[in-house]
């Protein structure tokens, strides 16, 4: 059964998740953080901006981009885990990694989350890793893999399918024994625009899982497409904007590269929620 602590007392309000990417290709801060010492100012400036959690991941997940080995993977990632666990004592660090090895020297470094965006379709052992750990598990629904995922993906109804994925997946980690779950619909991982609208729509529908929801639309394609093929680097308002909506929808994670902006938009909207009752 998903731990009922977890959700009430550490999702009260909502979190940010900073995005810290080791990589050299990643679609909007690929090359930036490739250097550990560069890589640990910016954490630093996440956690006093409000992120209470970082990811970080060392293999880039945008449409089209290639996969990386497992040991190039580790290379990139764990340097900067080890550096940056024991000074950063504030903040919890997620491993953005579909490799079981990966997310185990992770978790064994001190990161308390795996998130994975294949919501274990490449790797089933880390429902018992997380299990073992007791960490938490972030189950993203994604179709395909980043190489092909934008080519023609289809659903019957992507709410229902979504909902369905979860319902398979949830089963599974409640057999390892995982009680800390994360749902995060997978905007853009095997999504049209219209797709990830409708989630972002409806995302109150996931609420039926009584389980935290996290969203990451930051600077994605989507929003240049909605804003005339506006570039990454001009899609901040954009990207507020969306994750604002689905606040009111219920998100309690925003997955972000902008930390500042998020962390304003979530002060605003505890504000005017603060009023409602």
């Amino acid at each position: 059964m998903p731990d009922k602590n977890f959700i009430s007392d550490s999702f009260s309000s909502p979190k940010i998740m900073g995005i810290i990417n080791a990589t050299p290709d990643s679609f909007s801060d690929g090359g930036h953080y490739l250097d550990v010492n560069r890589a640990m100012d910016r954490i630093h400036i996440m956690i006093k901006n409000g992120a209470e959690i970082i990811d970080v991941g060392g293999e880039s997940t945008r449409p089209g981009a290639d996969p990386v080995s497992e040991q190039e993977e580790i290379d990139r990632v764990m340097p900067l885990l080890e550096k940056a666990i024991p000074v950063f004592k504030k903040a919890q660090f997620s491993i953005d990694t579909t490799k079981y090895t990966v997310a185990k020297k992770a978790l064994e470094s001190g990161a308390k989350f795996v998130n994975d965006v294949s919501g274990l379709q490449k790797e089933p052992r880390l429902a018992d890793l997380c299990g073992e750990f007791n960490a938490t598990y972030v189950l993203m629904h994604s179709q395909g893999d980043p190489k092909t995922m934008q080519e023609n993906p289809e659903y019957a109804e992507v709410v229902s399918d979504v909902m369905s994925f979860f319902e398979k997946k949830l089963a599974d980690l409640k057999t390892s024994g995982v009680h800390k779950i994360i749902l995060d619909p997978g905007i853009g991982f095997g999504k049209t625009l219209q797709h990830n609208l409708k989630l972002i729509a409806h995302l109150d529908k996931f609420q039926k899982f009584d389980l935290p929801i996290l969203v990451g639309a930051s600077r994605k394609s989507m929003i240049g497409k909605i804003l005339n093929d506006r570039p990454t680097d001009d899609r901040i308002t954009g990207t507020v904007a969306l994750h604002y909506h689905a606040l009111t929808k219920g998100a309690k994670i925003l997955r972000v590269h902008d930390v500042k902006e998020a962390s304003d938009s979530i002060r605003i909207f505890n504000a005017v929620k603060s009023q409602q009752s």
